[in-house]
This record gives C-alpha cells, structure tokens and sequence, in this order.
C-alpha cells in the first residue's frame, strides 16, 4: 500500500511539486482515509422485516471519516485530491466536479418523481454509494435552492451506505448557501458536515495558481510558434503536476465541454468555446467552475465571423464579472482583435475589459461570491 505522503514525498523529490508546509499538514489525514479503505468494502444486511416488506438494507459499516478541505484558490487543494484518489486501494472511487454531479443528482431525482418513488433520494443515493465507496468532489459550492434543499438528505444516505466523502471548497462549511433562499433549511447539512467529516483549512500563504503570474504577460500574440509555446509553459506551470482531464457541465440539458482542466483551471481553444452555438447560462456556468480559463488561438474577427464574435464578447462578459483569470494566445492585442465590420464599436468595451483582465491582481481573490 502506498500512502498519499509517500506520493507527495515522490513528487517533491522529482521536481513535480514544491514542497509546502501547509499541503503537508493534511497528508496525515488523507493517510487515514487510505487506511480505513484497504480493509474490506462494508456490507449491506438484507435486514428481516426491511427485506420482507421491500424497504431499504440495513445501513452499512461506517467507512472512514471524510474530509473537507477548504482554503484560497491556488493553495493546492485539487492536487492533494489527485494524490488521494492514486492512493486510493480500491476501484469504487470517484472524483466528480460537484456542479456536474448535482445536474447528474436532479436528473436522478427527475426519473424517481416519474416512477411514482414516495422517497425520489434515498434511490439516487444508493445507486450513487453502490458504485462509489470513496467520492471525491471538486469545489464545493451551493448556490441553487433545489441542491440546496435536498443535499443534506443526499450526503446522509451515502454517509449510512459507508461512502466516503472528499470534498475541496473555497469556503469555510459556516459560508456555504451564504443568504440563500430559506437557507434554515440548509444548516443542518452544515452539522452534519461538522459531524461526519474532518474539517481543514488549507492555509498556505502561496497560491500556486497565481504562482508565475503577478507582474508576467497572460496575453500573447500574434499567433505564432512562440506565443503558443508560452501558453503551453503557462498551462503546464498552473496546473504543477495535477492530473488533467475534460471538464463536461450541464447547462439546461445541453452539454459544455472545456477539454481540459484540473481543479479550477481549464483551457480550451476559441472555436471549443465560441464555434458552437452556446449562450449566456453556458458561459456562466463556465465563470462559475473555473478561476483560470486559458482561451487558445483567438483569431481576428470581422463580419466573417460576426456570430462567434458576438459568443466571445458574452464570454468575456461572463468571465469579466466572475473575476475570472484569463490567459490567453491570440491573432492581435485586445484593441486590434476586431477593427472593422459591423459589431467593431460595441467591440471596444470587450477589449477595454480583456486589457483590465491583463492587471497582475485580476483573480487573485477567485470567482464572485454566490
């Protein structure tokens, strides 16, 4: 068995990650949770008179204590999270973004409401805990009233079911749903948080995300063999060894990809993001994942090209006010990316705010709090 500060230990000494004394102080509670897995999966009872009459098993062996793991953006958290999940010795795990899977939750619960269930989660959440004993969530946020209502219920059947639960965040658990709608209703979900999981804060003074950035370019052009070769640098030094995979969101039925992030940074070339025919809700749940989004060859615009203009201008409104980091290769500067052609003056806002967004400080606080 391999523990995560074994992981870390190896990837310090090979040059992959700087070691940091604060990432340090949790490996010993992530080593626990990769302890209390190697013993055997917990079994379901078939539970007598439940059995008979149909009702649910009875709950499993309690798995080990989960973690939620809060800080600043940058601080590593999602890191940490890929060395758990490596170490993990099991194949039941998971590690989802939390906004995908609660679209995959209400989706779940839409099916259990047509099939008449008088309990639409408890369903949902066995079928969840059946093929997950370790479930790993990025980004912790809740900010929608239907999440917010059935979450609690959620996490209390997985917890019965034995699934262990990871889970990073930006905020402190007390913060969560902050001045939501009947947010009374939420506080117990926060006990239960305090109760069944071990609650840490990242407290590292360096933000490795904002690692290279102060004070450097995150704009470059024109589109050349340097410019892009810079942004792969970039990518490569933002992401510091985390593992990187397409992020899918679902934004009212229609699926989003940005082929690749890791944690809250993504990438993706301008034609993913503007050559579809995505909208504002798109782009908003876009800013809402990510603090850092790498755009890829963006190219001069015109009348040409006037419908992916228009999408790009709504991005970068989006990204704009979510304080989101964007870096960036593209065919001109901001004020030269569209000179002429209908749409060109109203284009001028877009480049003002794509030059604002080239300021050291843009970011470093992270996405706009719900």
């Amino acid at each position: 068995m391999v523990t995560v500060t074994e992981l870390y230990d190896a990837r310090v000494a090979d040059g992959r990650l700087k070691d940091d004394a604060a990432q340090r102080a949790v490996l010993p509670e992530m080593d626990k949770i990769v302890a209390g897995l190697t013993e055997a999966a917990p079994a379901a009872k078939p539970g007598g008179w439940r059995r008979l009459f149909g009702g649910a098993s009875e709950p499993a062996a309690p798995g080990p204590r989960g973690l939620y793991l809060w800080g600043g953006v940058g601080r590593g958290k999602s890191m940490l999270m890929d060395l758990l999940m490596e170490a993990a010795p099991i194949t039941a795990k998971r590690r989802v973004h939390f906004h995908e899977f609660m679209q995959e939750i209400q989706a779940g619960l839409h099916a259990a409401r047509q099939r008449g269930d008088q309990d639409t989660v408890r369903p949902v959440a066995e079928a969840v805990a059946a093929k997950a004993r370790l479930l790993c969530f990025d980004e912790m946020q809740v900010t929608d009233i239907a999440d917010a209502m059935i979450v609690g219920r959620l996490f209390e059947v997985l917890f019965e079911r034995g699934t262990c639960i990871v889970t990073t965040s930006n905020r402190v658990p007390e913060d969560l749903y902050k001045n939501g709608l009947n947010r009374q209703l939420f506080l117990p979900f926060i006990a239960l948080i305090r109760n069944r999981m071990e609650v840490f804060a990242l407290d590292s003074p360096r933000d490795h995300r904002q690692g290279r950035r102060p004070g450097e370019q995150v704009w470059f052009s024109p589109l050349n063999r340097e410019s892009r070769a810079a942004v792969d640098a970039a990518w490569t030094e933002l992401t510091d060894g985390q593992a990187v995979a397409p992020l899918q969101l679902q934004v009212q039925g229609r699926e989003v990809e940005i082929p690749a992030h890791a944690g809250r940074l993504g990438r993706a070339g301008f034609w993913d993001l503007c050559g579809r025919p995505l909208g504002p809700a798109d782009y908003l749940a876009v800013a809402q994942a990510l603090d850092v989004l790498v755009i890829d060859d963006i190219p001069l615009l015109s009348s040409s090209n006037f419908n992916e203009a228009k999408r790009f201008v709504t991005l970068i409104d989006a990204l704009y006010e979510a304080k989101v980091r964007v870096i960036a290769s593209a065919a001109a500067e901001p004020e030269r990316l569209y000179v002429e052609g209908e749409g060109s003056f109203e284009f001028e806002r877009t480049a003002s705010r794509l030059r604002e967004m080239q300021d050291a400080t843009w970011g470093a606080e992270g996405a706009a709090p719900a």
